[in-house]
């Protein structure tokens, strides 16, 4: 007869539940003494619950034998092997090389001619540029790679039919439909976040090289091809990785070009195997998330790597200064061309055709019939649509809750990792890289896995939306904060807690109010993107939990463009409205502190 598994001494339960009550009480001991530790323990949970849960159950998923949701399954290579032995995987790697390659250099080649002309010469209207270029912030990505197939597709693109009609042409001489019209929309949906690095740098810039370079005969070209841009090498290097992560983590794209088109790459791949197959294959939809997930880490820490060793080539020091304006003299019109060029193929374009569809009963190339058929009734059908107003208000409640509890733990990290000294905050750091690399569509994947066996009844619901949302951008929120906190000394926080007052009373009344302007900087971020995100929402959404992004897509798949194109400028309107409500609440905060 079998004897017992093991044997315990007389007492030894009782040595160990003593045990667990001294470490328990050494634990709160430590609380109490260093309450600040308290804190940094709570956020580093959290961070490593967002950042890793969906990380690790995404390469459960690649390496399980069974399907979401089937227990009794096994370890099992069977799901990478299957993808690595297709040949069309192989394509479909250089197809997302190449779609990110292109769209990234070309958004950072737009982005730096627009940049120069608008910050560094005097061309007319330049300040008009400047802002004209973030605009595009405000558009959902989706609906602005929908307007290009408005204007460009083969068959009915209103430019297509156009240039048929002038020229008498049989066929269509564009054809948006392929892998140069993905990287050429691409391009122009990411180029105002590649405008953002480079014109930074170059307001930064000291001018003295370039006067120099003046002095010795240079003229303007040869002093922007030799100085300028050399200098701002490292934006420009930066502002290429990051659009390259940007466009090949990227479905708005190629869910409108690719999926109808049939090129393939990581995203629809994977979007085909979770969503599109019957029955779905989360498991290899897993595997490819996986390869994906590695490619962009890799890419980020080349990003982050430039991004902290830019400090070689600063060139601003403690000295007053902004860089001069470059006289272009009569090059300065043709200039304000190029750059009024550049700006009509990012913003005006798209929005024309966004306000020309929507108030049209079909798509048709603009003549005299138009008049007759304008119509507000996609307006009103979106209007008074229950499944649009759930939508909505989904999409709202998303950007304003999931906006501010992002900047909070956004704002609590940043403090974490910059302001104190405490053991694991370097781990907390390195955390933090994770959500930087995640796609949206690996993070889906990620996550259905998460909390199909995590007993949290958030499956189907809009929490694990908001959970995604910030997972995904918390990068985003902790940018900002972390610049801003860096700047404030530690005098008010620890003259606070000197005379009793805990830490969350001072974080609440004392850092919350110095850090404002960056927290209300990346709420305002935050918003604007949780308000119009579609890549992580089309998998992670329940007929009862539907954000506004899928709404949009589904709302093209069904050749409803008209009720599309005024739901996006019904969306962008929001977009400016949350904008200004939280200016003005950055105005005031100001006004405050500065009485």
């Amino acid at each position: 007869m079998a004897g017992p598994l093991f044997y315990c001494e007389p007492g030894s339960f009782r040595s160990r539940e003593r045990f667990g009550r001294e470490l328990v009480n050494r634990v709160l001991d430590s609380f109490r003494r260093e309450p600040q530790l308290a804190v940094v323990v709570c956020v580093g949970i959290i961070i490593a619950y967002l950042s890793l849960s969906p990380t690790l159950m995404l390469f459960y998923g690649s390496f399980r034998s069974k399907p979401l949701g089937v227990p009794s399954a096994e370890f099992t290579l069977a799901h990478y092997l299957q993808a690595y032995a297709d040949p069309l995987t192989y394509q479909l790697l250089f197809n997302s090389f190449v779609f990110a390659a292109g769209s990234s250099i070309l958004a950072t080649a737009l982005a730096a001619a627009l940049a120069w002309i608008s910050i560094r010469t005097n061309a007319p209207f330049r300040k008009f540029f400047e802002l004209t270029a973030l605009i595009p912030n405000i558009f959902p990505p989706v609906m602005l790679a929908v307007s290009w197939t408005v204007l460009l597709s083969p068959r009915t693109g209103l430019i297509n039919r156009l240039l048929m009609e002038l020229f008498s042409l049989d066929n269509a001489p564009l054809n948006l439909y392929s892998l140069w019209g993905m990287i050429f929309v691409e391009a122009l949906i990411t180029a105002p976040l590649a405008f953002l690095i480079v014109s930074a740098s170059l307001y930064s810039m000291d001018p003295s090289l370039e006067e120099s370079a003046r002095v010795a005969g240079s003229n303007n070209v040869q002093i922007a091809w030799r100085i300028t841009f050399p200098i701002i090498r490292p934006a420009l290097l930066a502002a290429v990785m990051l659009n390259f992560v940007r466009a090949i983590e990227s479905f708005d794209t190629p869910a409108i070009i690719a999926l109808p088109a049939r090129i393939e790459v990581f995203t629809t791949k994977i979007y085909r195997e979770a969503v599109g197959a019957f029955p779905p294959n989360q498991n290899l939809a897993a595997t490819y998330g996986v390869s994906l997930l590695l490619i962009t880490m890799i890419f980020v820490f080349f990003y982050r790597h430039l991004t902290k060793r830019s400090e070689r080539y600063v060139t601003v020091t403690g000295r007053g200064y902004r860089p001069t304006t470059i006289d272009l003299g009569k090059w300065r019109y043709p200039a304000a061309g190029v750059a009024g060029l550049i700006l009509v193929l990012i913003v005006v374009l798209p929005f024309l055709v966004l306000v020309y569809v929507s108030f049209i009963s079909y798509v048709h190339v603009p003549g005299a019939k138009t008049w007759e058929l304008l119509t507000l009734d996609n307006y009103r059908g979106n209007l008074s649509d229950a499944r649009t107003y759930r939508a909505l208000r989904n999409s709202v409640l998303l950007a304003v809750g999931g906006a501010t509890l992002c900047m909070l733990l956004a704002a609590l990290t940043a403090w974490v990792t910059t302001k104190t000294r405490v053991a694991g905050r370097g781990v907390i750091e390195a955390l933090t890289f994770i959500p930087w690399a995640f796609p949206g569509t690996a993070l889906a994947i990620g996550l259905l896995w998460t909390y199909v066996y995590v007993p949290l009844p958030i499956y189907g619901t809009l929490w694990i939306l908001l959970i995604g949302y910030i997972t995904r951008f918390l990068p985003y929120g902790l940018r900002t904060m972390t610049s801003t906190i860096v700047q404030l000394h530690d005098d008010l926080p620890q003259a606070s807690m000197v005379c009793g007052a805990g830490f969350l009373t001072t974080f609440w009344r004392i850092l919350l109010p110095l850090l404002r302007p960056g927290f209300i900087a990346g709420w305002i971020i935050l918003a604007t993107i949780f308000l119009r995100e579609f890549s992580t929402s089309i998998f992670l959404y329940s007929p009862g939990s539907e954000p506004l992004g899928p709404l949009l897509y589904h709302f093209y798949v069904d050749g409803n463009l008209g009720p599309m194109s005024s739901l996006a400028l019904i969306v962008s309107l929001i977009c400016i409205t949350l904008i200004g409500i939280a200016r003005k609440i950055g105005q005031v905060g100001g006004e405050i502190e500065g009485h």
